[in-house]
């Protein structure tokens, strides 16, 4: 069996960053403060689509576009400061199986990333993108093609709907992990299983 994993929100500690950003972002246009609660609740994919209901009203795809940039640059100025889960090695070590990392966060600025970190991958793909903030379904198609996996061989644990959507387009089992961008009262409507840990994530998605 094979594990997926999410990268940002889950093995990447970074929820409190990507608040900051976000309201960075906000404050551009004249947007309201969104805690992390208020964040972890309201999230959802496509981006532009949270945005909008934040803000109350539809963006246009260069509003979004400038959004974007504005977040991007406030998370890149301190992610060197974000460290990854509490238990996110000690999680990877228990799994038996080979591991692969997929983010919707850009490639070029992933890779480096992860590196940093010293974790090592049968495979890493982050966004080859532009412009982010869509679903991951096709880009976890694309990333089992190229390992030459089927989605039933498959789980994945992210921390995001958008994550328990996308392995149910291939025919993947998700475990959901509460610790990220979602609340997890969100999560546990999904009808996926969460866990309160990474470690527990892993217990559940290798039983």
């Amino acid at each position: 069996m094979h594990l997926v994993w999410d990268w940002n929100g889950t093995l990447l500690d970074d929820i409190h960053l990507v608040v900051t950003a976000t309201n960075a972002a906000f404050a551009t246009i004249g947007g309201p403060v969104v805690t992390v609660d208020e964040h972890r609740r309201g999230f959802c994919r496509p981006v532009s689509d949270y945005y909008s209901r934040v803000l109350g009203r539809d963006l246009t795809a260069a509003e979004f576009a400038r959004l974007d940039d504005v977040f991007h640059e406030c998370y890149r100025g301190a992610l060197a400061d974000v460290a990854l889960a509490a238990d996110a090695r000690e999680a990877m070590a228990m799994w038996a199986g080979t591991q692969s990392l997929l983010s919707m966060w850009f490639h070029h600025e992933l890779v480096p990333t992860v590196a940093r970190f010293g974790l090592s991958f049968a495979r890493v793909d982050g966004l080859r993108e532009a412009l982010g903030g869509g679903f991951k379904a096709a880009h976890l198609k694309t990333h089992l093609l190229e390992l030459s996996l089927e989605g039933p061989d498959v789980v994945l644990i992210g921390d995001s709907v958008d994550d328990a959507d996308a392995a149910e387009a291939v025919g993947a089992r998700c475990v959901l992990y509460d610790g990220g961008f979602t609340h997890p009262d969100n999560l546990r409507a999904r009808g996926v299983p969460v866990a309160s840990s990474l470690v527990e994530a892993v217990a559940i998605a290798a039983g």
